[in-house]
């Protein structure tokens, strides 16, 4: 038997993807950016709206020369985990930024987002304790809370009342109870409503963790993500999120006022056995969000793209979830209309996500664009007559836009 006999059935749905000559939308090679939105793909200029580079800091200029800069005296690794070698004094300096842009007294950082909420979430979480997860938490979430071994509880998606009544079920059980939600879900671009959430957890003495990975950089005044926004950081006990999306580079992060947190540092396995962050990449993180807090206009700017984006395909009648944000998701019926729409918008020039099932919500295949703030008016309106165009080929319009 082979060792790979288990995944057979996967090989199958991947044939049935790429069947016909279709391509495997798990592998499109980006040859390189020629802009941060716009990308040479099988040789052809393509408007990119499926990169999460919310800001279009990936590119900026500044946070390039800083991580020249750094390489340069630095080196370009540092060869080993945050406990052992690997905690440089830039390692600090970024903690120390980001625990004072959230107004926080502790910083973690992990090298990557993913590593973020697995290392924060089996460490916080044990066997004799409770999760409680939103039932479209992200993987990241669900791989945490296999590695803490503890009590997972699902709540249905964004509803504070059914949390509210699986809490009570836990009145007198001993253990920690830690609620876990996001602050923009990734699939569909909803937004959570954290206030409600807060008072859920006031109410049962229990623990809160958002993961701002989405709205970091995105939502609130000052861009500290949705808490921030519904007036609620001091109810929020650990904020997670990462650098890869409104940064534009990679990493994760958690802080907290609690002082425990720097207990985690020696029971979180993904933060102690994994090589640290490089200083190139720390020294442009530190730049990248200096820049986010000197232009606040690029908040601005990305969440008008946003309600730009989700009206205009909305008129085009395609179907999109209720909110504007910088995710905005096209739901589709079946699988295979879903993977032909995908690569027509390629042909035409247009690189989205294709998200199928089981990771998408109820079971619909998504084409899932992501919106920057440095797309033009011009390239948005292009990337809804594409969609349109598709639409229209493959005879999904809704009947009041394809009689306008």
């Amino acid at each position: 038997m082979s060792i790979f006999s288990k995944y057979d059935g996967l090989a199958q749905s991947l044939a049935a993807v790429t069947a016909d000559g279709g391509r495997n939308p798990f592998a499109v090679v980006i040859d390189r950016p020629l802009s941060s939105t716009v990308g040479l793909i099988e040789g052809r200029e393509t408007l990119l709206f499926g990169t999460n580079n919310y800001l279009g800091l990936s590119q900026s200029e500044a946070a390039i020369e800083a991580a020249i800069a750094a390489a340069r005296t630095h080196g370009v690794g540092t060869t080993g985990s945050r406990i052992a070698n690997g905690t440089q004094g830039l390692h600090r300096q970024l903690e120390e930024r980001i625990a004072a842009y959230f107004q926080r007294r502790h910083c973690m950082v992990f090298s990557t987002g993913y590593q973020a909420n697995l290392g924060m979430i089996s460490a916080l979480a044990g066997k004799d304790d409770y999760l409680l997860l939103d039932a479209d938490s992200h993987a990241s979430i669900y791989d945490g809370s296999r590695l803490g071994h503890a009590q997972v509880i699902r709540f249905r998606h964004n509803d504070p009342e059914d949390l509210r009544k699986r809490l009570r079920r836990l009145d007198g059980t001993p253990g920690a109870k830690l609620i876990v939600v996001e602050g923009i879900y990734s699939m569909m671009g909803d937004v959570v409503p954290m206030a409600e959430f807060a008072a859920v957890k006031r109410e049962a003495g229990a623990w809160l963790l958002a993961d701002e990975a989405h709205s970091f950089g995105v939502m609130g005044a000052h861009g500290r993500g949705v808490a921030e926004a519904d007036g609620v950081e001091g109810d929020v006990d650990f904020v997670v999120g990462t650098f890869s999306k409104s940064l534009g580079t990679v990493g994760g992060y958690c802080v907290s006022d609690h002082d425990g947190l720097d207990l985690i540092r020696l029971c979180s396995r993904p933060y102690m056995f994994t090589a640290s962050l490089p200083p190139e990449i720390i020294a442009a993180t530190m730049a990248a969000l200096d820049e986010m807090g000197r232009r606040p206009e690029l908040r601005h700017t990305l969440m008008d793209n946003a309600r730009r984006l989700h009206a205009g395909l909305n008129a085009a009648g395609l179907r999109t979830g209720p909110q504007a944000s910088p995710v905005v998701s096209v739901i589709l019926d079946e699988v295979d209309q879903a993977v032909r729409f995908w690569n027509r918008l390629l042909d035409l020039g247009v690189y989205v996500n294709l998200s199928l099932p089981p990771a998408t919500p109820d079971q619909h295949p998504l084409l899932r664009t992501s919106v920057m703030a440095t797309h033009t008016p011009a390239q948005i309106d292009r990337a809804v007559d594409i969609f349109a165009t598709v639409a229209r080929e493959f005879g999904l319009m809704r009947p009041a836009a394809a009689s306008a």
